[in-house]
């Protein structure tokens, strides 16, 4: 039997950022786990990661929390850590997941020294809190839910 597979479907300000195929690992109702391949083309350097042809992304989405979580693995296994996209609830339907990213970050390298909150700037530049107050608060919540968790250790999904 061959494993599901879904469309991923990351939007930005309206417009789709970017879209590729994942198989679904597991699905219980509230979180959607799934599994690709780094999707964009070349090496994407951070400065506090790399990302890069080969690199595999588990990813898990929920259908009531603000955020979705990818645990980054380079090629050959090795754990590089989580990249953390501060979203609205995934919207799971039968062959795709559509998320809405709302610009905040959080990244907790694979021993869990460095946490690192990303994009304040483009989160305050983006006029959310002016659009959508309500929005704007889940997404700052959500994003120092994140970090409580990895502070506290208690990033293992």
């Amino acid at each position: 039997m061959r494993a599901r597979s879904v469309e991923v479907v990351l939007v930005k300000g309206g417009r789709t950022k970017i879209r590729y195929a994942a198989g679904v690992v597991a699905d219980d109702g509230t979180r959607l786990t799934v599994r690709a391949p780094w999707s964009a083309e070349g090496v994407r350097d951070f400065g506090f990661v790399r990302f890069e042809p080969g690199d595999v992304f588990t990813e898990h989405y929920w259908r009531d929390r603000w955020y979705a979580v990818k645990e980054v693995r380079s090629a050959d296994g090795t754990l590089k850590g989580w990249y953390c996209d501060v979203t609205r609830p995934a919207e799971v339907g039968a062959d795709e997941v559509v998320v809405e990213d709302l610009d905040l970050d959080l990244w907790v390298s694979a021993d869990g020294s460095r946490v690192l909150r990303l994009d304040e700037d483009e989160f305050a530049a983006s006029g959310l809190a002016e659009r959508d107050p309500e929005a704007a608060a889940r997404a700052v919540a959500a994003l120092d839910e994140l970090e409580l968790l990895a502070r506290e250790g208690r990033f293992s999904w």
